[in-house]
């Protein structure tokens, strides 16, 4: 009798084998050599999945079936969903996964886990203490594990770490112990060319070029926009009355106007009605040359009909409403 069999724990539950196709007539083409102890889990996994059960025993058997076979993915996806049901303490699941992660260093499927409970802005509105000494005891093993880089990059976008000292301070220490690692070089140029693309904004707030440049580097590095709000906002100030409704708006870059158009049209609602405010600037103030442009954005963001940003098949068409 096995583990769970014998276990009065699970007396209620029928586990349910696994079909290999054998059980209709038909002969499988390759049967894996699952252990017995793996089989029997999984077996118990099927029963309480497909009673979508949310328990303590049913975490407990996720744990049990990843110390056989980490990589299983659907196991992972029914953890997360016990984890958040049972509201558990989400810096202990953490805890328990640093130590996975040290004993399988190139598993996907672990730091996919990790983003997901890392996700939570109701239990992590910021960054944890201890994540990024985590995160350099991973690369103390493994100084270009891709999943690992993979997790810092994800991480840092959200909660916008890219200026941080430690930021810098890791990127720096990796680049010290190994000049030739091209992850850490990856990670580190993009930084340094948006702060370069920064300075010389405040140098000249209307040039386009710095603008454009940091545009190109955000979408090579697949990063969004939204990561230049608050940079793009010092150029676009609202000013307000006493009742705090807007009577003014004090813009130093028409071009952050435009920067803060496209982040707000990727938001919702009100972040829409947003990017029209911006896009009426632009029209009636600070770009009127575009005027049947900027209406043609206006017209696309309330009619929700295509992205903020047209694609590249109505360019004939843009082009002819621009001028």
């Amino acid at each position: 009798m096995g583990k769970y069999a014998s276990d009065s724990e699970w007396a209620s539950i029928d586990p349910i084998p696994l079909n290999d196709g054998s059980e209709s007539g038909a002969m499988p083409l390759a049967t894996i050599a699952y252990s017995e102890e793996y089989l029997e889990a999984t077996s118990y996994l099927r029963a309480v999945m497909a009673a979508n059960e949310m328990s303590d025993r049913a975490l407990k058997l996720t744990e049990d079936i990843i110390s056989m076979n980490p990589a299983h993915y659907t196991v992972w996806i029914y953890r997360a969903k016990i984890v958040f049901a049972l509201n558990k303490d989400l810096l202990e699941e953490l805890e328990w996964l640093n130590g996975v992660s040290l004993r399988y260093l190139k598993n996907y499927q672990i730091w996919h886990h990790r983003q997901v409970i890392m996700s939570s802005r109701e239990h992590f509105p910021s960054l944890p203490p201890k994540e990024m000494d985590f995160l350099m005891e991973m690369f103390a093993q493994d100084s270009k594990n891709y999943h690992v880089w993979t997790y810092r990059h994800w991480l840092v976008r959200h909660f916008e770490l890219w200026d941080s000292p430690r930021e810098l301070a890791d990127v720096n220490s990796l680049l010290n112990s190994d000049v030739r690692n091209n992850s850490a070089w990856n990670h580190h140029l993009v930084d340094e060319e948006l702060r370069y693309a920064q300075d010389q904004i405040l140098r000249a707030p209307e040039n386009r070029s710095p603008w454009s440049y940091a545009r190109g580097i955000l979408r090579a590095a697949s990063r969004p926009l939204s990561e230049w709000t608050e940079f793009a906002q010092k150029f676009v100030v609202d000013k307000r009355d006493d009742q705090g409704q807007i009577v003014d708006v004090s813009v130093k870059s028409s071009h952050a106007v435009e920067w803060l158009a496209d982040v707000y049209a990727d938001a919702e609602e009100n972040g829409r009605a947003e990017a029209v405010r911006m896009l009426n600037l632009l029209k009636d103030k600070y770009d009127p040359i575009r005027k049947n442009y900027w209406n043609y954005r206006i017209r696309t963001i309330e009619a929700e009909e295509v992205p903020a940003s047209a694609p590249k098949s109505n360019l004939p068409y843009l082009l002819n409403i621009m001028f």
